[in-house]
């Protein structure tokens, strides 16, 4: 499932991406290893899909934290910065402690989105400026 969803986003089949995990909350979890495949648009859809589904969907968007906290650790830096910034989109406490285990990122723009991300949940505010 993980790899036609993929194959669906380099596609450029967002919306239809966006309608299966409305009707499916349990495909939530495969975001994280959308936002570490190797094929740019499908991470970057996979961004795109968090941001739409959040206003309506923030709670089911929640148990995708784990899969996306795991590429805090991945040897990219832009992945490792998207990850922060949608841990601090999601905006949940769960996700603090994975931002903390990551402040010490030694790529500068990284560590400022994990920075912020962390300021974004405690204060809890529900929108990250990005």
């Amino acid at each position: 499932m993980k790899k036609l969803i993929a194959d669906y986003m380099e596609n450029g089949f967002l919306e239809n991406i966006i309608d299966m995990f409305k009707y499916d909350k349990k495909l939530f979890p495969l975001i994280g290893d959308m936002l570490e495949d190797e094929r740019s648009r499908v991470r970057l859809g996979a961004v795109a899909l968090v941001e739409t589904l959040m206003p309506e969907h923030g709670g089911d968007i929640r148990t995708a934290i784990p899969g996306i906290a795991k590429a805090l650790k991945n040897p990219g830096p832009t992945i490792r910065g998207d990850a922060a910034y949608l841990l601090g989109l999601i905006g949940h406490e769960e996700a603090l402690p994975f931002l903390s285990d990551a402040i010490d990122d030694e790529h500068e723009m990284v560590k400022e989105t994990v920075i912020e991300a962390i300021e974004t949940i405690r204060s809890g505010a529900k929108a990250f400026s990005g």
